[in-house]
């Protein structure tokens, strides 16, 4: 059964809920597996007021049975604790967009007489469940060795120097500083950044990278456009909030290269073992994964919500209108980081789960174990001549 999850909820609600189908029987799990991505996603330098109130805690309410999975869908739900400030207070009606959020672009389509209903919903907010599936799919990953780790590589106009750094050592420093940067001198530099804009009252974006490592090759497939894994993958990171754009290992400096300074070259040892000196290509050829880490990137713009205002429009009267400042973040990226962790679990579980079939954890670690590899000698060739067969 392929994965499938739902969110629910408002920012200011009363809560956020989760449902997650799909996952096999027998895996172990623990509401500490969650949580703790759930705290990693309120901390990041750049975080505004509202990480001050929340300290969600998962609460698991169906398909966890004595500490495991039972094969049915799992439910999940978090307390919103600022829900008591806005339970009994008469909301004053928003009615100039922000630029950037879906505030105009919600009234138009669903016909909203209020921006705020657009505001609850494509809140960031709903990223807290996201974080949670994420865990549990992160949980299963870690039952076959796979692990999935993220990083900034660059706040604003501050890059991080990470050419030289090791993947090991990126992810082994990635939460050494409170902007989730491997590169001290650059960790410094985005601090400044940071408290600068918090100066000029306005908001700052960046990018940050997901690693997947472990996963083993021929998960994804090329035949249809559907199932390729790279797509999926962007896919996935695009659609959280306020992530415009990602890429498969370096796809936008590679395109400005000729293909043989681009392409993975393959070798073999002594022993028949394939391998490649370089990923550039991000684990990923063909839609199907290659055995080599799983690299993807992730743009995300500077948050609308801005404490000097933008130019609009007050929908009310038709005349223009600066928007109205709502508690938020000055700078979200480092907050990303373990919600693109998420996305990229979620996704993985679902191609190791659609590979290796079966409905418990049991039956999939012998077929785990039994998937063909990167070995000439698992891969043999008929080596003869043939033709297409077609009778047209």
């Amino acid at each position: 059964m392929p994965i499938r999850f739902f969110t629910a909820g408002e920012s200011h609600g009363p809560g956020l809920t989760a449902i997650l189908e799909g996952m096999p029987a027998g895996l172990p799990l623990s509401v500490d597996d969650i949580n703790r991505d759930l705290r990693r996603r309120q901390k990041g330098y750049g975080s505004g007021g509202r990480m001050q109130i929340e300290k969600d805690k998962i609460v698991i309410t169906s398909g966890l049975m004595n500490g495991m999975t039972t094969g049915a869908p799992v439910a999940l739900h978090v307390q919103n604790r600022d829900f008591k400030s806005w339970k009994e207070r008469d909301i004053t009606p928003i009615t100039t967009p922000r630029p950037g959020h879906a505030d105009l672009t919600g009234a138009l389509k669903y016909g909203y007489r209020e921006l705020r209903l657009s505001l609850e919903r494509a809140s960031a907010r709903e990223t807290t469940m996201r974080v949670a599936i994420g865990g549990i799919c992160k949980r299963f990953l870690d039952a076959f060795g796979i692990k999935i780790d993220g990083y900034v590589v660059q706040l604003g106009d501050v890059k991080a120097d990470l050419a030289a750094m090791p993947l090991e050592e990126r992810i082994a420093r990635n939460e050494d500083n409170d902007v989730r940067c491997p590169d001290a001198a650059a960790a410094e530099r985005m601090h400044a950044a940071i408290r600068q804009v918090k100066i000029d009252k306005d908001t700052l974006g960046g990018v940050f990278e997901v690693v997947a490592r472990g996963l083993p090759p021929g998960l994804g497939s090329h035949v249809h456009y559907d199932r390729k894994l790279d797509g999926k993958l962007v896919a996935a990171m695009v659609s959280i909030q306020a992530m415009k754009g990602a890429e498969i290992g370096s796809a936008f400096e590679n395109a400005g290269k000729r293909g043989s300074q681009v392409h993975d070259e393959i070798t073999v040892d002594a022993d028949g073992n394939l391998s490649r000196k370089t990923n550039r290509a991000g684990g990923l050829e063909g839609g199907i994964s290659t055995g080599q880490p799983i690299v993807v990137r992730v743009a995300m713009k500077p948050i609308s919500t801005m404490l000097r205002g933008a130019a609009s429009v007050d929908l009310a009267s038709g005349a223009p209108n600066m928007t109205v400042y709502e508690r938020s973040d000055f700078c979200a990226l480092p907050r990303a980081v373990p919600v693109g962790e998420a996305m990229m679990a979620i996704v993985l579980a679902d191609a190791l789960l659609e590979k290796l079939g079966g409905d418990s954890i049991e039956e999939m670690k012998p077929r785990f174990a039994a998937l063909r590899r990167n070995r000439v000698g698992d891969l043999p060739m008929d080596n003869a001549e043939w033709r297409f067969g077609y009778d047209v």
